[in-house]
């Protein structure tokens, strides 16, 4: 299982935009090198297309928003919901900072979604977080979660904290065996719903979509954002999320 999930995270990590690009112009200087201007000129072509098309604003929105938009927000919690579970993003645990700055961005916001929707429901409701400790940090993402929680209000007593899964398949078996059929709310970014739901349906499991930390929009287009570093990152995530779920057809 360890083999298969490190092979899953190189291979995705190598075919991002922004590696293979550098791989591209990598190759073009060793046929310049090697005398073959004409192949060093295409490859190197390739590479500013490649690069500048995904760097583009309005190209990245568009790819992303198809990701975004599969769910809708979900703006008032169901009556008699007894269960919100959030799952993990990123964390660092240096101590001398304040909790709001170990956590990432992306799980930061999924966690106040969760806490939007928990005051919205009767005080019976419990907070699920989940996720391992990953490489950099000796403590889980999910007891992050938890302290970050606690601190913004949510009762302890009100928190169920799972620290093994390390990917959203594991988040989804973690969940089939504590809810079993039970209706739950599930909270992630946006552009991840739609590969989460299908890993918690695979399980026989009755998610009710809650997406969050949406990137796209559907206001006004900017089409002078050339050369965005805010956009390769859209498409960063957007190639990752046709990766995994490639990946989930490959397993299935």
């Amino acid at each position: 299982m360890a083999i298969d999930f490190l092979l899953k995270k190189t291979v995705s990590t190598l075919m991002m935009p922004l590696p293979i690009g550098i791989v591209l112009i990598i190759i073009a200087l060793l046929f310049l090198w090697r005398g073959k201007r004409r192949i060093a000129t295409g490859t190197l072509l390739t590479a500013v297309i490649w690069l500048s098309l995904l760097s583009y604003g309005p190209f990245a929105s568009m790819l992303l928003h198809r990701l975004e938009s599969a769910y809708p927000p979900l703006l008032q919690a169901p009556k008699g919901m007894k269960y919100i579970y959030v799952l993990g993003g990123g964390h660092n645990s240096d101590s001398t900072l304040p909790i709001t700055s170990q956590v990432d961005d992306d799980a930061i916001i999924r966690l106040d979604e969760a806490i939007r929707l928990y005051h919205q429901l009767d005080e019976n409701v419990t907070i699920i977080v989940s996720g391992y400790s990953g490489y950099y940090s000796r403590i889980p993402h999910a007891r992050m979660q938890y302290r970050l929680a606690t601190a913004l209000g949510v009762s302890p007593d009100r928190m169920i904290v799972i620290p093994d899964p390390r990917d959203t398949q594991e988040e989804a078996k973690a969940a089939k065996k504590l809810l079993k059929k039970r209706p739950f709310i599930l909270v992630t970014s946006a552009f991840h719903m739609p590969r989460a739901m299908r890993w918690f349906k695979r399980e026989g499991l009755r998610p009710i979509p809650a997406p969050a930390h949406h990137l796209t929009h559907s206001g006004e287009t900017a089409y002078f954002e050339i050369f965005s570093p805010y956009a390769l990152i859209m498409s960063t995530i957007f190639i990752h999320e046709e990766i995994g779920m490639l990946w989930q057809k490959i397993k299935g």
